[in-house]
């Protein structure tokens, strides 16, 4: 009830973007997402990986499993290519959601913890950002042209340069002047709801109802067997708990928000990513709460 109550506010967030979607137009809420996207939360993930010290055994353990957890979502979403669509680009642009996953609902999770480990998340969405970008852009240019300019996208996307930074500066233990600190530090406060009301304002409120053998095990993939499968493989290796209890955090989020942006750049479904994005936002609201409070039993008692 303790970590429900902790994610409420940020799902009457959400609501509440679909209360207003219609006083602002199209164009001024792509703006926000785009300010979000350029300024707000690269401010977020910088600050939150450069907060501490970060050590080299940190990435070693954080880096490959927050990996594996991707390839994994690769994989079991794959299973539903039989049931998808018949051109493979469309497939694809839905097939990125099943391993993709939302950085504002994570840094919002990660506080109703007992530990709150917001620098381990950090390094795991500095890890894991790069690699999620580069499985769904390969995915997405299958057959298609603009793979190199589309890497060059890639290597110069804000969250990807400000995970970076942050973990470089995590690592060599360097304190960041106050003055410098304290306008990114505003910044970020303002990340999440900007996200979180955003994501109310465009999401298709009606999804659930076209669920169906292919979305389901997308979703599922996403939010089922995902988490289940880290619990289960960071008890039988006995990974630190802090770092467990994070992974199955990170592995239970829903699919990022702006994958049908991504998903409409190579020409796929855009509307089909869309309605994905949808459903595992709003399922998320029964299933991530019970995957931290698991989490927590399992890893802290």
């Amino acid at each position: 009830m303790t970590i429900l109550l902790g994610l409420l506010p940020s799902f009457l967030m959400v609501i509440l973007g679909g209360v207003i979607r219609n006083r602002l137009s199209v164009n001024a809420w792509q703006g926000l997402d785009r300010l979000n996207f350029e300024i707000l939360f690269p401010a977020l993930i910088f600050t939150a990986a450069s907060s501490r010290p970060i050590a080299v055994a940190d990435i070693v353990h954080i880096g490959p499993a927050v990996w594996a957890i991707l390839l994994a979502g690769l994989c079991l979403g794959y299973g539903a290519r039989r049931f998808g669509p018949k051109n493979f680009t469309d497939f694809a642009g839905a097939w990125q959601t099943a391993w993709r996953f939302n950085t504002a609902l994570g840094f919002v999770a990660v506080e109703t913890l007992s530990v709150k480990p917001v620098g381990i998340l950090a390094v795991a969405v500095g890890m894991a950002i790069p690699m999620a970008n580069l499985f769904a852009v390969t995915a997405l240019s299958r057959g298609a042209g603009g793979f190199r300019h589309t890497m060059v996208k890639i290597g110069t996307n804000p969250f990807l340069l400000a995970s970076v930074c942050g973990v470089l500066v995590g690592l060599s233990g360097l304190k960041i002047p106050g003055p410098i600190m304290a306008p990114l530090e505003m910044l970020s406060r303002a990340a999440i709801p900007v996200a979180l009301i955003s994501v109310g304002a465009t999401m298709n409120w009606g999804a659930l109802a076209r669920l169906n053998a292919f979305s389901g095990i997308i979703v599922a993939t996403k939010l089922i067997f995902l988490p289940a499968l880290t619990i289960s493989t960071c008890l039988a290796l006995g990974i630190d708990p802090a770092i467990s209890a994070t992974l199955v955090l990170f592995s239970a989020l829903p699919t990022a928000s702006a994958a049908h942006v991504l998903a409409a750049g190579f020409g796929a479904d855009r509307e089909l990513a869309a309605t994905l994005v949808a459903q595992t936002t709003l399922l998320a609201a029964v299933t991530l709460p019970v995957w931290i409070t698991l989490a927590q039993l399992t890893f802290f008692g």
